[in-house]
């Protein structure tokens, strides 16, 4: 990058952290460092949660698994809208959650089941939570060290030190500074910002892509050029794939619905002005995407088309060739293993597919078969071998885009696409460290203590709680070892608490029979076999498959696994391999997820004795201590459609034009034209492969860059208005020192007081 790169990158990140310092002025109690004071606005909180959801991980991950499987199953993910349109549009958990005031995931299990569970669950949720993300560091370290073309060492006073070591280290001091001053109203203030930055940067990055790579003559040729069976695009002819298939898409329909509030409580869905509010950002989030899901996916076709096409080959070349020595000087220790491995690498030649001519690529063969074929000859076939063939090829697979954009984008953008993921790497990991450390100081440290704290002493423990979190963010990051694809890695990370966590939390806010022992059976069932998983997935290559070997049992487990397996194929396959654990990720939380739920019914069918009170727990009825009128109706036909997109009295005429926009872009266009009519009409007339390129370049590329454009005003100008009032309504803000999510009998200690004084004026009259 040339001066003007770095100008464009760094000028506005000074200013975010100074607007983050800035924030601390806002901060009078413990609600707002944890909720910003439960006054934010439905745009923004929509906006910062753009930014603090799309990262340089999520980025890396999607570019990763899209060049496994390319466009196909996007056709499928149609599966996923309608459920998480409904959840959005009814308010499915997040309105019940914000009902109950909890400040925290834990102080809801504590007034839902105990103490006990709320300190145990915890500790599960943050440790799970803080092993996941403490690989986002660790990437954006990688990436921008692949991206800039850092050397992995650097010469400090002499000294040699890890680049990726200072990386990570900054990464995380640049997210305690914007935690630190203003907790969560700072995170909320500096994301919606550097949402409203990121919103032209989509545009530019998208827009350059859109017009520098031709669908009909580069894209299309590139993603039709499969095997049957692993077809890029037509989702009928995907049975093949694996890993990123069609069971992936199940399991993950299937855990946003059982999860949907699992990771709540410790962000932003606790900061909405009321539950509607709260509510009215979820359906917003069906919108924000923009140009950012957009350009995400150019970026994927782009690196896709570039490493494959003829008309790319020497800069195709150029890459592998560069991003192999890159990855061979972080993963092999030895010197003379390394020097075998780059001799070898160096000697591959230029590949030139011809589509049309040559056979068509696959998942087994392709052109990056020979780079990865070399590396596992050059590193040995041993337990050894294995694990650093585990790692040699984990870094290949995610650090190819880095490398790859470093020699596509020109002078000026090459700042701005490095601004922008500055922008979503600081705003995803201030977040996370963030989430986690309010967790511990809440629900694990806050029960703990004997006498209360006083509100100063609180926002002390909740500040240094969070460096306590970054400084295991950097010692996780260096030490942590990710052998899988990073959807993976995360999603088995993940399900240690997300295994148990889905009927702990849906069955807590919805039903009255949920009893504490079902509560920690699931935990201990769902997220005992996660743990499970993850070992034997981390252990495979290195030690496990090698005894299987000198024992004479890999052939007899893997027959097992594949009779097991068998009246799955041929989505879900268990075949007997050296290197990875024949089980995936998805396929392990599926299993897990089923045994929580199982074990939460049976635990509390045993030991329920009586009905819990949910309309305490839920502020409804008598426990209104709002004095709001309750918006429940009666149903009656007349509101059976209102009633079916989660419309209530407390939608103006706008939340209900946005509601039933929402409904028709949703149910009309995605489910009812681009979905059930392209299966009707495929199952009379299967389509060939040029209508269905077709079909992918007006869904996903045109109509989606129209309704980006029209999205990125429409939250620009929603954003600005509500970070206005998010100041001024927290600066008018009187703060109640009992809001601090402490509990005493099941009970809120600030809704104790209040349901006292409500008694006693009652019994006065």
């Amino acid at each position: 990058m040339g001066w003007f790169d770095w100008l464009i990158a760094i000028i506005p990140v000074i200013g975010i952290l100074c607007l983050a310092i800035y924030s601390r002025r806002y901060v009078h109690g413990v609600v707002d460092f944890v909720a910003a004071g439960r006054v934010a606005g439905r745009y923004v909180i929509s906006v910062g949660d753009l930014t603090a959801g799309l990262s340089v991980l999520t980025l890396v991950a999607l570019v990763e698994s899209k060049y496994q499987v390319g466009y196909a199953l996007t056709f499928w993910e149609y599966l996923v809208i309608p459920v998480g349109f409904i959840m959005a549009l009814t308010g499915y958990c997040t309105y019940r959650f914000r009902e109950t005031k909890s400040l925290s995931i834990g102080q809801f299990l504590e007034m839902r089941y105990s103490r006990s569970f709320r300190i145990v669950a915890a500790m599960i949720r943050t440790l799970a939570e803080m092993l996941a993300n403490s690989i986002g560091p660790a990437i954006a370290a990688n990436f921008f060290i692949y991206f800039l073309g850092l050397p992995h060492k650097v010469m400090i006073f002499g000294i040699a030190l890890p680049t990726f070591s200072l990386l990570v280290g900054l990464v995380l001091c640049m997210a305690i500074v914007v935690m630190w001053p203003g907790g969560r109203v700072g995170l909320l203030i500096s994301d919606s910002f550097q949402g409203l930055i990121s919103y032209p940067i989509f545009i530019i990055i998208a827009g350059y892509i859109f017009f520098h790579f031709s669908w009909g003559n580069d894209i299309a040729p590139v993603m039709m050029d499969r095997v049957p069976n692993e077809s890029f695009l037509n989702p009928f002819d995907v049975s093949e794939l694996r890993d990123f298939n069609i069971f992936a898409l199940f399991v993950t329909i299937f855990a946003s619905v059982i999860n949907k509030a699992s990771w709540i409580g410790n962000d932003t869905t606790s900061c909405g002005r009321t539950p509607h509010e709260q509510k009215m950002a979820g359906i917003l989030g069906a919108w924000r995407t923009g140009f950012s899901g957009l350009m995400c996916l150019l970026i994927a076709v782009m690196i896709i088309t570039v490493m494959t096409h003829e008309r790319f080959s020497d800069q195709a070349h150029a890459i592998r060739q560069q991003l192999s020595q890159k990855v061979s000087d972080e993963t092999v220790t030895s010197a003379e293993l390394k020097d075998n491995l780059d001799r070898r690498i160096s000697d591959i030649g230029e590949q030139r597919h011809h589509i049309g001519i040559d056979p068509e690529l696959s998942r087994e063969n392709n052109l990056d078969t020979v780079y990865l074929e070399t590396a596992r000859e050059a590193l040995g076939g041993d337990g050894a071998g294995n694990y650093n063939f585990q790692k040699y090829r984990t870094l290949y697979n995610q650090m190819m885009m880095p490398v790859a954009l470093r020699s596509m984008l020109p002078t000026g953008l090459m700042g701005l696409f490095c601004l922008l993921m500055i922008m979503l790497m600081l705003s995803t990991d201030d977040s996370r460290i963030f989430n986690s450390s309010t967790t511990i100081a809440q629900d694990v440290i806050l029960p703990l203590l004997k006498k209360p704290p006083s509100p100063k002493r609180h926002l002390l423990i909740l500040r240094v709680t969070s460096v306590c979190v970054a400084v295991f963010f950097f010692g996780a990051s260096m030490l942590f070892v990710q052998l899988d694809y990073i959807n993976m890695f995360i999603t088995i990370i993940c399900a240690v608490w997300l295994g148990g966590a889905g009927p702990v939390m849906i069955f807590g806010l919805y039903s009255r029979f949920g009893t504490t022992f079902g509560a920690y059976c699931a935990l201990l069932f769902g997220s005992g076999f996660s743990i499970l998983g993850y070992f034997l997935q981390r252990y495979w290559a290195e030690s496990i498959y090698p005894l299987l070997e000198q024992h004479g049992w890999s052939e007899p487990c893997g027959r097992m696994l594949e009779m097991m397996s068998s009246p799955f194929h041929p989505y879900v396959v268990w075949e007997m391999n050296p290197v990875k654990f024949p089980i995936n990720s998805y396929e392990l939380y599926f299993l897990a997820m089923l045994m929580g739920i199982a074990a939460y019914i049976a635990g509390s069918l045993i030991t329920y004795r009586k009905p819990y009170n949910l309309d305490r727990l839920l502020h409804r009825g008598e426990y209104n201590l709002d004095e709001t009128k309750d918006i429940r109706s009666p149903w009656t036909w007349k509101s059976v459609w209102g009633k079916l997109i989660g419309i209530t009295p407390d939608y103006t005429k706008g939340d209900k034009i946005i509601a039933w926009a929402v409904f028709g872009y949703a149910f009309v266009y995605q489910i009812g034209i681009c979905f059930l009519l392209v299966i009707v009409w495929n199952l009379f007339s299967p389509w060939p492969m040029e209508w269905w390129s077709t079909y992918f370049y007006v869904t996903s590329l045109v109509v989606s860059a129209v309704l980006a454009l029209i999205s990125t005003v429409w939250f620009f100008i929603g954003g600005v208005i509500d970070i206005k009032r998010l100041f001024k309504d927290l600066a008018a803000r009187v703060d109640n020192p009992l809001d601090d999510g402490r509990v005493e009998g099941h009970v809120s200690l600030m809704d104790k007081a209040t349901f006292e004084t409500k008694t006693h004026q009652q019994q006065e009259d």
